[in-house]
């Protein structure tokens, strides 16, 4: 969809799901947003979308100095533990850059030692979702194959976010991140246990203590976070409902072509059609196996990232809560005149910018993430609603050149009569 049909905030009618958390069906509009008809076509129409994606692509693509891909696992085994590790390759024009090209090995430790530095030095900003520790549902074995790849995407698309952003991007933990060899010296430098206990000993005093009162803004983003995290995990759970039923299908596909087959050789007046319908269905069983494929490795993965996205952006809210809290806490105790006027000023004085300043980089960011959340989650639409024409045009393209072989073949019987 066009930026033009998604407001400013979700609207009640987007992303609707029902109680039950069942997916309601809407009539299609006929139209385009700017008047236009919809192409005769749904190919056309799919690759109206995808040509205006690909110009957004080429266009970002020309505005980065900073690329960074994550390839090429490798399970590595000490007397301790298996662990995977991941090649980091990194390309960029930017000065502050010793060299132009690095590559570096690392484990997802790593990754979640770099999303925690870039956290701690930027409670307020939304800084994308790693996926999570341990294995997900579904995945016995976090050394399979398929998890693995799995992992590396996520990993890749998390750091593509990072080199994305316009202030998490310079951060100098990144950069470490991306040309140190050995990450163990960096990692030493780390925040001190006691500190860490009393930063969460104060989060929580300010989490019982409360705000006064929050800032209109503020309001309106916990309110969206709200409904977009109740609908965003819904349809994470439909959609991965859909995919368990249609390998359910799937699999009674696998089972229905063969007893066509078998029921030829006892049918001789009916072999060939019989034959026909077999093969009918072994082709749409294959169409079905890479329809699943592309749902599960390119829509929900989507989906479930942004589930995540929307946990992290209730905890970055609850830490811009907790700096304002703080502030009020202090600015009391100065009421009180009990202290020493002065010093007490100035802490309060440095708190209320630290308030200020949070409030105006999450605002910046909550642009940001907003857009880039809508670029992904429409990329993910278009190629599903793409792949689900194929599918169905392939499948309709199977059963139709079989009927017009059974039509030209009971013209042949009844010339023969």
């Amino acid at each position: 969809m066009s930026e033009q049909t998604v407001p400013a905030d979700l609207p009640e009618h987007m992303l609707d799901l029902d109680e039950d958390d069942d997916l309601e069906v809407f009539s299609k509009n006929t139209s385009l947003v700017d008047g236009n008809p919809v192409p005769n076509s749904p190919g056309s129409m799919v690759n109206q979308y995808r040509l205006e994606e690909d110009d957004e692509q080429q266009h970002d693509a020309n505005a980065k100095d900073l690329f960074i891909t994550v390839d090429n696992p490798e399970s590595h085994v000490t007397a301790i533990e298996t662990y995977i590790l991941y090649s980091v390759v990194t390309k960029t024009t930017r000065s502050e850059f010793d060299s132009c090209e690095y590559e570096v090995r690392r484990r997802y430790q790593d990754f979640l030692w770099l999303r925690s530095k870039l956290e701690e030095n930027h409670p307020t900003l939304i800084i994308h979702p790693l996926p999570e520790k341990f294995v997900m549902k579904g995945m016995m074995d976090r050394f399979n194959s398929d998890f693995v790849e799995s992992r590396r995407k996520s990993l890749h698309h998390f750091l593509v976010k990072i080199s994305e952003h316009p202030i998490l991007s310079y951060s100098e933990h990144l950069k470490v991140f991306l040309t140190a060899q050995d990450l163990t010296p960096h990692k030493r430098q780390g925040t001190s246990f006691l500190s860490w206990m009393g930063e969460t000993m104060r989060s929580v005093a300010n989490s019982v203590r409360g705000l006064r009162s929050r800032p209109e803004e503020v309001v309106r983003m916990q309110e969206y976070v709200e409904d977009f995290s109740s609908k965003i995990s819904c349809v994470d759970k439909v959609a991965q409902r859909i995919i368990k039923e249609q390998r359910e299908y799937l699999e009674e596909l696998k089972q229905y072509g063969p007893i066509y087959a078998q029921w030829a050789g006892l049918e001789e007046d009916l072999a060939d059609p019989l034959r026909g319908v077999a093969g009918c269905v072994e082709q749409c069983r294959k169409e079905s196996e890479e329809q699943i494929q592309h749902l599960s490795g390119e829509l929900v993965p989507v989906l479930h990232e942004y589930v995540l996205c929307a946990e992290t952006l209730k905890a970055v809210l609850r830490r811009r809560d907790n700096i304002q809290a703080e502030f009020e806490a202090k600015d009391e105790i100065l009421a009180t005149k009990k202290v020493d006027q002065e010093a007490m000023r100035d802490e309060v004085d440095a708190l209320a910018d630290r308030v200020e300043l949070a409030n105006n980089a999450l605002k910046g960011d909550w642009s940001h993430w907003k857009n880039s959340m809508r670029a992904d989650l429409k990329s993910a639409f278009i190629s599903t609603a793409e792949k689900n024409v194929d599918y169905y045009e392939k499948c309709l393209a199977v059963w139709e050149a079989f009927l017009l072989t059974q039509k030209a073949d009971g013209g042949e019987r009844r010339e023969d009569v």
